[in-house]
């Protein structure tokens, strides 16, 4: 049985003089840390300038195009949303743990607001429309800002998102951490273990021993944590990885069938559109006459 790699959790250290953390990365400088899933205490907001990707937050996992705009919650398991072939101008990402300007800053008046965002952002949020736009621009501003007015810069941006309405939580239908620490290992490990071996079969057997659990057991914990059964989530991260194939590969459909883990060809088209809405080669030739 192969390995997967450790689940890695991340330790975020802000800037000298500041409370949290804002950096920038382009196609010089690549945000190339995340491969695998990981986690971190830290709530993070990421604005990807233009591109297209995959966004793999918890259990949800979709394709973006246009840019993303995205806050997650604290100890929330996610991928990097950005590679080398994303095509995106620039990835800013701010990191704040929810106790960022002390303990109790967020239950004044004022503020409680801002805690149920942070609440909401336990399950995931991507932000549309012109809120993404605006957002997107104000956050590009804090990196030339002065320490305090990067401060109260990300105030006024956490309210615009507060405010928003056009907005998806990405795991509505469910993803509970009971005990965090101890579920966030045992669920990166079995993410991570699918973002490796997803082109193959997997057998329950195989990643039920991979984290020291029974079948039935774990059939019922991957299902309480993260509302999908194990198969849903893999046969959803095979479908999404072929949208991306779709869109950034000029290869057949027979070949972004296989490249995705399907060894049926007439399977992965119903499947595909059952997920999409659109047969793949409607889908691709959606992307051309958009691109176009």
């Amino acid at each position: 049985m192969i390995k997967s790699a450790k689940p890695a959790f991340e330790k975020i250290e802000p800037g000298f003089g500041s409370s949290f953390s804002c950096r920038t990365y382009d196609e010089n400088n690549e945000n190339n840390s995340h491969t695998f899933w990981h986690y971190h205490p830290e709530l993070e907001l990421v604005y990807v300038k233009g591109g297209t990707g995959k966004r793999q937050v918890g259990s949800h996992i979709s394709y973006y195009r246009n840019g993303e705009l995205i806050l997650i919650g604290s100890n929330l398991p996610h991928c990097g949303f950005t590679d080398s072939l994303n095509n995106y101008e620039q990835e800013t990402v701010i990191q704040m743990r929810p106790d960022f300007l002390g303990e109790s800053f967020f239950d004044i008046p004022e503020m409680r607001s801002i805690k149920a965002l942070f609440e909401r952002a336990k399950m995931g949020i991507v932000f549309h429309g012109d809120v993404k736009r605006l957002v997107g621009s104000k956050i590009e501003e804090l990196r030339s800002a002065s320490n305090y007015d990067r401060l109260t810069g990300l105030l006024e941006i956490l309210k615009l998102l507060e405010a928003a309405e056009n907005y998806t939580v990405l795991n509505a239908q469910g993803f509970i951490l009971e005990t965090e620490l101890q579920d966030n290992n045992r669920i990166n490990v079995i993410f991570n273990f699918v973002k490796e071996q997803f082109k193959r079969q997997i057998a329950l057997e195989e990643i039920a021993e991979l984290v020291s659990m029974t079948v039935p057991a774990f059939c019922r914990y991957f299902k309480k944590i993260t509302g999908k059964t194990f198969t849903q989530f893999v046969n959803e991260y095979r479908l999404v990885h072929a949208a991306k194939l779709l869109h950034e590969k000029p290869i057949s459909i027979t070949d972004v069938c296989f490249e995705s883990g399907f060894n049926n060809f007439s399977h992965f088209n119903k499947q595909f559109k059952k997920f999409t809405g659109k047969t793949p080669s409607t889908y691709r030739n959606e992307l051309k006459f958009i691109i176009s």
